[in-house]
């Protein structure tokens, strides 16, 4: 009876002491799983954004404004803005940059200041603040991949 005993008081305490050091194990994993993970993806490190985007945005006293905009991979631009039934056209070209939060480019140049945020195959026209236009026009204000 006191081998049985013993016997039983062993498995006992390893048993405990098993229990104690996956305890401890649980614990540092979900340390581990808790530690959030700083995610580096943005507009500009993970869409192909260069191409060009094209798009008829409204106009206050034309039928639109044809808007065709080129961003090469080496940071630069085009832009062209085609002001139907007007004979004008205002064309720039330059260097653009891109928002501290990787998503937004700014085209800045001689005859253009504008802001797009970036997405798959569109770009999104924003207000000053780099902040997408929102409303029943939003979608008006939106230029697509063509190639």
């Amino acid at each position: 009876m006191k081998n049985t005993s013993l016997l039983l008081s062993g498995c006992l305490i390893a048993l405990c002491i098993s229990c104690q050091n996956n305890n401890g194990k649980t614990e540092q994993q979900e340390h581990e799983d808790s530690i959030s993970v700083h995610d580096e993806h943005t507009s500009q490190t993970s869409l192909d954004w260069a191409g060009t985007y094209q798009d008829t945005i409204p106009c206050a006293d034309c039928p639109g404004i044809l808007t065709t905009i080129k961003l090469y991979e080496n940071g630069n631009y085009t832009y062209n803005a085609e002001y139907l039934e007007q004979n004008t056209t205002l064309q720039d070209s330059g260097q653009f940059m891109w928002h501290e939060n990787g998503s937004v480019v700014h085209l800045k140049g001689k005859n253009v200041d504008t802001k797009y945020k970036v997405g798959e195959n569109t770009l999104y026209q924003t207000d000053t603040e780099g902040k997408v236009i929102e409303g029943e026009m939003a979608e008006k204000y939106t230029l697509h991949k063509v190639f």
